[in-house]
């Protein structure tokens, strides 16, 4: 991992050696301390000048990204390739707004994993012209989120139960299961 700071060659957008009074113009020692200066304050103009770019997830350097996953909530591990590190960091924003829907479920789980979750869950929608009728769907709360990945790893059921817990509505019981994709063979 490269870490940003001092670039050997890189010019100042601001030289002090500009803004000095004329009086030092001349001045070898003035002129040899300020281009000293602009040497360490270049890499902070040049980001402050570009700032805005670090704060967009397909632009920003990939570390900066993963940082900015921790400060909006991102569920990541630290594995995800750069692609789909900077999709995940990009959607968790619209993720909170749906977060304990279905919907906000199985787009995250699509986002870490790639592939789409079957969810079966207990909830129910009825209308009845009586009041008091009964309730729709079983009595107890249920949630299972079952994935289909091509080489599924115990991590990978780790991974799944930690984002399902996240994700979910928080009064609901869940369950989690990884197994492995079905392979079609070519003739």
């Amino acid at each position: 991992m490269s870490a940003r700071g001092s670039v050997d060659g890189l010019e100042s957008s601001a030289p002090l050696a500009a803004m000095l009074p004329a009086v030092f113009a001349d001045d070898d020692l003035a002129q040899r301390f300020v281009a000293g200066l602009d040497e360490v304050l270049a890499p902070i103009l040049n980001t402050l000048d570009c700032l805005d770019r670090y704060f967009d997830p397909a632009l920003t350097p990939v570390d900066f990204a993963r940082w900015l996953g921790t400060w909006i909530g991102a569920e990541t591990d630290g594995t995800e390739p750069d692609p789909r590190l900077r999709a995940i960091v990009a959607a968790t924003a619209r993720l909170h707004r749906v977060r304990g829907t279905r919907q906000g479920l199985v787009e995250t789980v699509r986002l870490a994993f790639g592939a789409t979750p079957e969810i079966t869950e207990s909830g129910g929608a009825a209308w009845s012209a009586r009041p008091l009728g009964p309730f729709p769907g079983p009595a107890r709360p249920a949630l299972h989120v079952a994935l289909r990945l091509p080489d599924p790893t115990p991590a990978d059921t780790h991974r799944l139960d930690a984002l399902v817990a996240a994700a979910r509505p928080a009064h609901m019981p869940y369950t989690v299961e990884v197994t492995a994709a079905e392979r079609t063979s070519e003739r």
